[in-house]
């Protein structure tokens, strides 16, 4: 072999060939529209540091950031009839869940799991919106109660991280019978004298703002993030007027009373941590 061939070749080959970029490199914040690196983005759990901006952040990243040192146990919900009403529009529902399980790699889009929040038993039940939109259908009504039940058993504080675009059509009534559920399922925590608390992420919408996103003893919501129930095209078109800026935004339901706090997502575990000291604070706990 040459010298033109184990060198001159192979340096003319590195200069010609184009070298695969990751797609994800880099993101562009959908508030200030910056180009943001995506270690970066990672490191800021996803807020945009030139315009604060909250994007979505993944289920998993919530967990870690809310229990103590990241640290907890997902809890192992029952499998629910996959297609109880045999449901098709432009495609099977079962094939539509077989794309999101494929997608998101777990059953359903709600996640539960255990832990510790300043020291004090926790039990959260979170959305995946990924998941079909976040959609709620018999699989989220059965891990609210789950999580509630498991909650009550533990004397763990309860809560819920919606991120949903509603009730999941394809399910049809099955769909809207968990938003009763849901609301059972938060009255087993209250009368058991647990602190039930939601925290209002980016969208929570529809039926899950209709039931349980809005019981809760605390609601805490992230900056920017859309809270309501119908979208606000719907809204202006049925009412025929124009809205008021913000509407729908955690911020306007602060100002109007709907929701307690407004938290960065950087203070989050500091303020769940404060929440729960102050709302489980027993007897024993005095003493000491």
């Amino acid at each position: 072999m040459s010298w033109i061939t184990n060198f001159v070749r192979p340096k003319i080959k590195a200069l010609i060939t184009t070298k695969d970029v990751p797609d994800n490199l880099w993101a562009k914040c959908p508030g200030c529209e910056a180009m943001l690196h995506h270690a970066e983005m990672v490191k800021n759990q996803n807020v945009c540091q030139h315009c604060d901006h909250h994007m979505r952040l993944p289920i998993e990243e919530r967990l870690k950031l809310l229990f103590d040192e990241g640290q907890y146990k997902l809890v192992e919900l029952a499998k629910t009839t996959t297609d109880p009403l045999k449901f098709r529009d432009r495609k099977k529902y079962t094939d539509r869940l077989k794309d999101a399980q494929s997608a998101t790699k777990r059953k359903d889009t709600i996640v539960v799991a255990e832990g510790t929040i300043g020291g004090k038993n926790a039990v959260i039940a979170g959305f995946d919106f990924k998941f079909m939109g976040g959609s709620m259908g018999a699989a989220v009504g059965d891990g609210l109660v789950t999580a509630a039940r498991l909650a009550v058993g533990n004397k763990a504080a309860f809560i819920v991280i919606p991120a949903s675009g509603g009730a999941r059509m394809q399910e049809g009534m099955i769909s809207l019978m968990q938003m009763p559920r849901s609301v059972i399922a938060v009255e087993l925590v209250k009368e058991a004298k647990l602190p039930y608390i939601v925290l209002l992420t980016d969208p929570t919408t529809g039926g899950v703002s209709a039931s349980f996103a809005m019981l809760g003893d605390v609601h805490i919501a992230e900056p920017g993030a859309q809270i309501g129930f119908a979208g606000r095209r719907v809204i202006q078109e049925t009412i025929r007027a124009s809205l008021p800026d913000g509407f729908q935004t955690a911020e306007y339901l602060l100002d109007h009373g709907m929701v307690d706090m407004v938290v960065h997502r950087n203070d989050l575990h500091q303020t769940f941590a404060k929440l729960l000291r102050l709302l489980m604070n027993t007897k024993k706990d005095k003493a000491a």
